[in-house]
């Protein structure tokens, strides 16, 4: 397994973006309490679990990589990627009206371009020949277990793209999505793993797609949370 250093990040999150980042603390801040955006709200702890954590993973980026983000809710990690990664192009697909709301007011605050928000579900859009296997990258932070966050994301991943997954302790997660990840199209090409200060360890798993998905998923209707792969 791969180590990151995540702490100069913290210098570039304290740099010369540091009034961004301090924008987007002070709006979500400002918005969580109607739109129930995050049970983290202490500074130091949101700059730490939120947009330290959201970062660690900037290196697996490739340049001018078009990114598809699941869940996007608050915006983790797709909005502190693009503070320091004005070069990626984002998708952010979120299933609630308010959080997309909200995310289009950050883009619209911090000036961000190549941003793009769509309220809709992943399992539907994936369905859509517009979206299906048309990005780089497709990431996601918080939205389910491995097995079933396969089924959501892989479809959107170019062949020989990468589907990149924020979790913590997750090995029991990995083990339990071999048979899904393959059936999809994909196999885990590399973990890296990473310590946040205050919050332990984290794990970003890199599961490179090496061949089209089967037309037939995501199944939709539940199945990927009720009945995972």
């Amino acid at each position: 397994m791969n180590m990151i250093d995540p702490i100069p990040y913290l210098n570039l999150i304290n740099g010369e973006k540091k009034p961004l980042f301090e924008t987007y603390f002070a709006l979500l801040t400002e918005y969580n309490n109607r739109f129930n955006l995050t049970a983290i709200t202490e500074e130091a702890e949101v700059y730490e679990k939120h947009f330290l954590d959201s970062v660690a993973g900037e290196k697996l980026f490739p340049e001018h990589a078009n990114v598809l983000e699941v869940g996007s809710g608050a915006g983790f990690p797709s909005i502190p990627l693009k503070i320091l990664r004005n070069d990626l192009n984002f998708t952010l697909v979120e299933s609630t009206g308010k959080k997309c709301e909200f995310l289009k007011v950050v883009i619209k605050e911090l000036n961000l371009s190549g941003m793009t928000v769509l309220n809709e579900r992943a399992e539907v859009l994936a369905k859509n020949a517009e979206y299906r296997e048309k990005y780089d990258v497709c990431c996601a932070r918080a939205v389910a277990r491995l097995n079933t966050l396969s089924e959501y994301c892989l479809p959107f991943v170019k062949t020989n793209g990468l589907f990149l997954a924020y979790k913590a302790d997750a090995d029991e997660e990995q083990r339990e999505a071999i048979s899904a990840i393959q059936r999809l199209g994909g196999r885990t090409a590399f973990r890296y793993r990473y310590a946040l200060p205050n919050f332990g360890f984290r794990t970003l798993i890199c599961i490179e797609k090496i061949k089209p998905t089967p037309g037939r998923f995501p199944r939709g209707q539940g199945k990927e949370r009720k009945d995972p792969l």
